[in-house]
């Protein structure tokens, strides 16, 4: 229980290191986040498919692929649910919402909300994780998150300050989107722990919320802004990288 603490409060806390060095660096370019953005995305694939599905898989047993499937276009429909139930606005890295008044923070909190959302299902993924009991493997996929939270924390200082946010309360809005991780992460812990029956849906579930945050949101945003071909290695990159981890621990 102490790991999967201090794993959460990691997972969450990528978020706060990425607001920092956003603090450092208030003008992002696309180049650089979409590099980076698009690495993370790589290694979330990876650790959706390796960490979580493949799993889901395994431990079903008899009916584990239909359980996995099943899982899947779930974890897929519920996160596209709560899209359209939740006013927000997608993502948008280095620097797209660039709002100069106080009339454009509403456009800036919807674009945190989105991040907000997307950070509770990887939560519950990297909770999950550890349900499988495989320590190694969970923590791959916490570290995955992890590092993708690191650029969505860099993105959401600018847009802020720009329309007038104090300082002081932009760390605080940044930090509670990393809390709402941490909650996930607990949430999928415990829920698996509770009724280890559901753990092959549950990490199909997680799974397929990574891979719709991946496609819908990850992808298109670094194909964006003409650094398509750069992005698309960057994200084979990250998938290698999680492989190679992920042969050399397993």
């Amino acid at each position: 229980m102490q790991l999967v603490l201090l794993t959460a409060l990691g997972v969450g806390g990528a978020t706060v290191i990425g607001a920092i060095i956003g603090f450092i660096f208030k003008k992002i370019s696309h180049t650089f986040s979409d590099i980076v953005l698009s690495f993370a995305a790589g290694v979330m694939l990876s650790a959706a498919v390796l960490g979580l599905i493949l799993p889901s898989v395994e431990y079903g047993g008899k009916y584990g692929l239909i359980i996995t499937v099943a899982g899947v276009f779930a974890g897929a429909l519920c996160l596209n649910l709560i899209d359209r139930l939740v006013p927000h606005l997608h993502k948008m890295v280095g620097g797209d919402i660039e709002p100069h008044h106080n009339a454009d923070l509403g456009k800036v909190l919807l674009f945190v909300m989105a991040i907000a959302i997307h950070n509770l299902p990887e939560g519950i993924a990297a909770g999950v994780g550890f349900g499988s009991g495989d320590t190694s493997q969970a923590l791959l996929i916490a570290g995955g998150i992890a590092l993708q939270n690191i650029p969505e924390g860099m993105v959401i200082i600018g847009p802020m300050l720009a329309a007038g946010v104090k300082p002081s309360k932009t760390f605080i809005i940044a930090m509670l989107t990393g809390v709402v991780e941490v909650v996930g992460t607990l949430i999928g812990y415990f829920a698996v722990s509770i009724a280890s029956a559901i753990l092959p849906f549950a990490l199909a579930f997680a799974g397929g919320t990574m891979l719709y945050v991946v496609s819908d949101e990850m992808i298109p945003e670094t194909h964006a802004h003409g650094h398509e071909r750069g992005a698309t290695y960057a994200l084979l990159v990250g998938f290698c990288v999680m492989l190679i981890s992920d042969v050399l621990l397993g």
